[in-house]
């Protein structure tokens, strides 16, 4: 049996001393059979030694079916991994390719950053690296190597997010009286859907219940969660800035503007109050615009 088991090993040392002993061999005595003799012992070297680590079928890869992105949240242990198959004598390593930095090599960490760790349960193919506390820095790729020759590797790319809030109507909202204020507040990456979603108008806490009436919320709780506010005939009191506040992740802002007669200058002073990225702006130019000609249309449609 274990001569057996010592075979394909054997066969290759003997190899490796043949071909030394042919490199070795007096070269000014060479013939032309020496010289066939040679290359065909080379030829057969090679070809045992590649099949030794990398064609044989018993070589060591990688599961295809490992996931090759993984997303994260900010301060939540995150966990990369990689599945090894014929593993046999080989060792597994992680590497961090944004400085080539080694991280684990095998079951031991071999980087100060306490918050990295090699994860390996015996007689497993899985590998994992196991990061604490993620921080957004910590995005990019990392690779899962075996000590093959040369390593062969499996990159696994990391994404660290964390939460956010966005209203759908962006930084202003410019209505006519009378129409609706449609607001939609949409919270991502969350650890889990928020408890509770406040809205507020200025410094007041909406009130559903309250007197003034044609307000409603619809809220949807998920992996992305919505709030809806509805703010049915709005008037000029109804005009300000709207706060989404999730329990969970910070709040967004927008600012809503009911417009009556005048709206064409009202529009031009809130777009130029506001610090607005460029696609904002555009869209606030369209309004204006959209605003005058129908200011235009409707001056002369009384006229005649």
């Amino acid at each position: 049996m274990g001569h057996a088991a010592g075979g394909p090993k054997s066969a290759l040392w003997i190899s490796l001393l043949h071909g030394f002993l042919f490199l070795v061999a007096d070269s000014g005595t060479e013939s032309p059979h020496d010289i066939t003799t040679m290359d065909i012992s080379s030829r057969r070297f090679r070809a045992e030694f590649l099949q030794e680590w990398s064609g044989s079928p018993d070589a060591p890869y990688f599961d295809p079916s490992t996931p090759r992105n993984i997303t994260g949240l900010v301060g939540h242990p995150v966990r990369l991994l990689c599945r090894v198959k014929n593993l046999q004598n080989r060792t597994v390593s992680w590497v961090r390719h944004r400085d080539i930095h080694l991280l684990t090599v095998g079951r031991y960490t071999y980087t100060s950053d306490q918050r990295f760790e090699a994860q390996h349960k015996p007689r497993s193919e899985e590998w994992a690296l196991r990061i604490r506390s993620p921080q957004r820095r910590d995005s990019g790729q990392y690779e899962c190597q075996i000590s093959t020759t040369p390593p062969i590797g499996h990159a696994v790319y990391l994404n660290i997010v964390e939460p956010e809030t966005s209203v759908s109507s962006g930084p202003e909202l410019f209505i006519q009286a009378g129409s609706t204020i449609n607001l939609t507040c949409t919270v991502r990456h969350t650890p889990e859907p928020p408890t509770s979603i406040t809205w507020t108008h200025g410094d007041q806490i909406i009130n559903f219940d309250s007197a003034r009436g044609g307000i409603s919320l619809v809220t949807e709780k998920g992996l992305k969660s919505t709030s809806r506010l509805l703010v049915q005939r709005a008037r000029g009191a109804d005009a300000g800035l709207y706060t989404c506040g999730p329990n969970n992740a910070p709040s967004a802002s927008t600012r809503v503007h009911v417009l009556s007669g005048e709206h064409p200058a009202a529009m031009q002073q809130g777009c130029a109050k506001s610090t607005l990225d460029k696609t904002s702006s555009i869209v606030c130019c369209l309004i204006i615009l959209y605003a005058l000609t129908r200011t235009t249309f409707d001056n002369l449609q009384s006229g005649t």
